[in-house]
């Protein structure tokens, strides 16, 4: 669910209210069928969401601004050919970020969020690990999704595929910590993104 949030600005009328109104994503549970319930016809399509991998360039500006937030927490990040399915990873011990270079740029900065989200506290030894892997993705959709990158094609077959069993009950059951979590993301590429589209508005001006 989109949701604006509205400041009340000491003489603002309502209409700029709403023009400086902040738009969040939220998650709400709704009663679906399970594949266990559903009988397949002949013609059945495949039950997996289909994947839509990341492309393009266009949010390529915010790697440095969640780079320079890692380093706020204390990690490293590295842009590192990596062999196999894996985009990148995050070593808590180490402290150390690693993103894949065989990725387009978009799809680095959906996986440098992600990783980011487990170096904010969402670990294996804290929560399962089908949780957190709904849980880091989770905020990754709304962190992009408030910076103007759809990654739904990514996310949700990916989600999906960690949620079976239970698991997408950590969508509810921490929606705080998701929020809390998205909040910091959000506020660490918030400023640059502001920069960018600013700069953006000045070429077309020109």
């Amino acid at each position: 669910m989109a949701v604006k949030e509205r400041d009340e600005v000491k003489g603002a009328s309502r209409r700029d209210s709403d023009e400086m109104a902040q738009t969040r994503t939220f998650f709400r549970a709704v009663p679906v069928f399970d594949r266990a319930q559903v009988t397949a016809g002949e013609k059945a399509l495949p039950l997996e969401p289909p994947r839509a991998p990341l492309t393009g360039d266009s949010h390529a500006h915010l790697l440095n601004p969640l780079r320079a937030f890692a380093e706020t927490l204390g990690y490293t990040v590295a842009f590192e050919e990596i062999p196999g399915e894996a985009g990148g990873w995050c070593d808590a011990r180490r402290r150390r970020i690693v993103v894949g270079t065989d990725a387009p740029a978009n799809a680095q900065v959906r996986i440098l969020v992600h990783e980011l989200a487990h170096a904010l506290g969402v670990d294996y030894q804290r929560y399962s690990r089908h949780q957190a892997e709904v849980i880091v993705d989770t905020v990754t959709y709304i962190v992009t999704g408030s910076a103007g990158l759809d990654v739904a094609g990514e996310t949700i077959p990916y989600i999906a595929g960690w949620g079976e069993d239970g698991a997408l009950d950590a969508v509810n059951e921490f929606a705080a910590t998701i929020d809390t979590i998205a909040r910091q993301l959000e506020t660490a590429i918030t400023a640059d993104e502001q920069a960018h589209a600013e700069t953006e508005r000045q070429a077309v001006a020109v």
